[in-house]
């Protein structure tokens, strides 16, 4: 693990950008940026506009670490460049920001009031690649709808095995196990959700450090107590679909929770802004000055 890494994502003041779309999220991406499905026509061509759309956001003088402390990318986005160095590296040996990757193929059907993640083929040479391309983490996903024991037991008991094989690659996981946020059993979710995941941190080695992305809770610090694990180096929030400003309401009630959005960051930006347009509206949406608190860390 590198130190340095390890220490600004366990102690520094920030955020973590999602730039981790894939497959069909990438067409819905590229509509919002201005690129209409009738300007590319193979998955590759597709792919080619994600990448120079992200490689234009890393790039940006206002993409830096005195906001953004990490990144999520797709497999895709790591194993390519930005300007002659492979995305990792670019954004650590340019900006300090710290790389992730989504290793996650998709979800499974719901079962039992939840999705699993899909098994993940080639989990092993994917953590060699991360190690190579020097990626930190790790991130994956999976759902939870409804107030099932046996389902998001399940769900807790999937990502932490596949954890414990990244721990064992020498990277750092972050465990996604997202509550819907219209679930009619929202806070009962999160009530079991912790009491699995409190289960497998008490069995858990304090040396395989893991990291953990939740929904916003429903009641004010509900994960704050899974710090007294010491192998927790960060909770980190998604917004799971509620609108810029009622996420920004519930972040400000979460002590040491901080932000890992997606959307909000790529809002406003078009393929057609001028450099300066573009660098302009970034930095509008990463910076304290927008009063913009999905950006900031409540680290009391």
């Amino acid at each position: 693990m590198n130190e340095k890494m390890y220490e600004i994502m366990k102690d520094k003041r920030g955020f973590i950008a999602a730039l981790d779309q894939s497959g069909g999220s990438s067409s819905k991406t590229l509509k919002a940026y201005g690129i209409d499905e009738s300007e590319y026509t193979t998955e590759e061509e597709m792919f080619s506009l994600i990448h120079e759309m992200r490689k234009r956001v890393f790039t940006s003088k206002a993409f830096t670490n005195e906001h953004i402390i990490g990144a999520i990318l797709f497999e895709k986005t790591m194993l390519s460049k930005v300007n002659g160095e492979y995305t990792a590296d670019y954004l650590w040996n340019e900006k300090q920001i710290v790389s992730f990757l989504k290793v996650d193929k998709g979800l499974a059907e719901e079962k039992n009031g939840v999705k699993l993640m899909k098994e993940i083929p080639n989990l092993a040479e994917e953590l060699k690649e991360a190690n190579e391309k020097h990626v930190f983490g790790t991130k994956m996903r999976s759902v939870i709808y409804e107030a099932n024991e046996e389902g998001i037991r399940d769900i807790v008991k999937q990502q932490f095995e596949f954890a414990k094989i990244i721990c064992d690659a020498g990277l750092v996981p972050i465990i996604e196990p997202e509550v819907d946020i219209n679930s009619a059993e929202k806070e009962k979710c999160e009530e079991i959700l912790k009491s699995e995941v409190k289960k497998q941190l008490d069995g858990w080695n304090e040396e395989d450090k893991i990291m953990f992305k939740f929904t916003i809770p429903t009641v004010a610090n509900h994960y704050l107590d899974l710090y007294d694990y010491s192998c927790v180096v960060r909770i980190v929030a998604l917004s799971g679909g509620y609108d810029v400003d009622k996420a920004v309401e519930l972040l400000a009630q979460n002590n040491r929770m901080i932000a890992s959005f997606s959307r909000a960051l790529l809002e406003n930006l078009n393929v057609n802004q001028t450099k300066e347009e573009f660098d302009r509206q970034l930095k509008y949406f990463v910076s304290d000055d927008a009063n913009n608190a999905i950006f900031w860390e409540v680290f009391c």
